[in-house]
């Protein structure tokens, strides 16, 4: 999908050092195996790569010990890698601790993890749901919890929410609710935060262009048989470059907002 992209959109820009000196870690680095010849990076891993392209130190984080490994290989010099699985209240914790220690420290924290069970109002079982709320929600609300006496003053956490949160468009009412709850928790972190200059903001990114994504297209053909704004999905470095911009000092004031990312679909109808 990189056809005719421009840097920043393929990956293929050179880093700016934006993140010079910050330890960052980012929960769910790593990208779900894809059949294609031609596999997309997940948005997990381009944040790793491109906040380490930035200057930062990254702790790669994720379910899976060895997609992190990936992730860190390709984050260069530094990176370390700490599984968890954040369905687990003590590895959201623990994710956290453990990140610190092998950084030194932590300046910056990423948490992009999502799941979605269940099909329909009646295809939804109310342990889908839980599931959904305890990876989707709960591991968000621990980690951040975690995360607040840990972070250095001047710090920036980053939610990786979903247009899904905007409007009923999955047919996935876990997966939407969850989404749309971190929001609350955002806003709640960015007002404990405040008093030592710790900003929390969202990324709320639409269709983008990862394994995952064209795995739900797979199943769903409809998902992407609409009109995309510019003809394309989103790909994955262009939600990084969202995510590096809110954990950078060029977003000082930016604190508790949403960051829309649909190329203007929601604007458009």
């Amino acid at each position: 999908m990189t056809d005719g992209l421009g840097a920043e959109a393929a990956g293929t820009a050179p880093g700016r050092g934006r993140l010079t000196g910050r330890r960052v870690l980012v929960v769910g680095a790593g990208t779900r195996p894809c059949p294609d010849p031609d596999p997309p990076i997940g948005n997990g891993r381009a944040i790793s790569v491109l906040a380490a392209r930035e200057g930062a130190v990254v702790a790669c984080a994720d379910k899976d010990r060895a997609a992190a490994e990936v992730t860190a290989s390709m984050a260069g010099a530094g990176a370390v890698v700490v599984p968890a699985d954040v369905s687990n209240p003590d590895d959201c914790v623990r994710v956290v601790t453990e990140a610190a220690a092998a950084l030194g420290g932590l300046d910056g924290l990423v948490l992009n993890v999502g799941i979605g069970l269940g099909r329909g109002m009646s295809g939804t079982t109310a342990d889908d749901w839980d599931t959904t709320f305890a990876v989707n929600t709960r591991a968000h609300f621990l980690m951040s919890a975690a995360a607040l006496p840990v972070l250095a003053d001047g710090s920036a956490i980053v939610f990786v929410s979903s247009a899904a949160s905007l409007r009923a468009s999955t047919g996935i009412p876990a997966y939407d609710a969850s989404k749309a709850a971190l929001l609350g928790i955002c806003r709640q972190v960015a007002r404990e935060g405040v008093a030592r200059g710790i900003r929390a903001n969202l990324v709320v990114p639409s269709l983008v262009d990862t394994p995952l994504g064209r795995e739900a297209s797979r199943r769903n053909p409809a998902r992407t048989a609409r009109s995309l704004p510019f003809g394309r999905q989103a790909t994955a470095w262009e939600v990084a470059y969202a995510a590096i911009w809110l954990l950078s000092g060029e977003a000082s004031y930016v604190n508790a907002q949403p960051l829309l990312l649909d190329g203007g679909a929601l604007s458009f109808g």
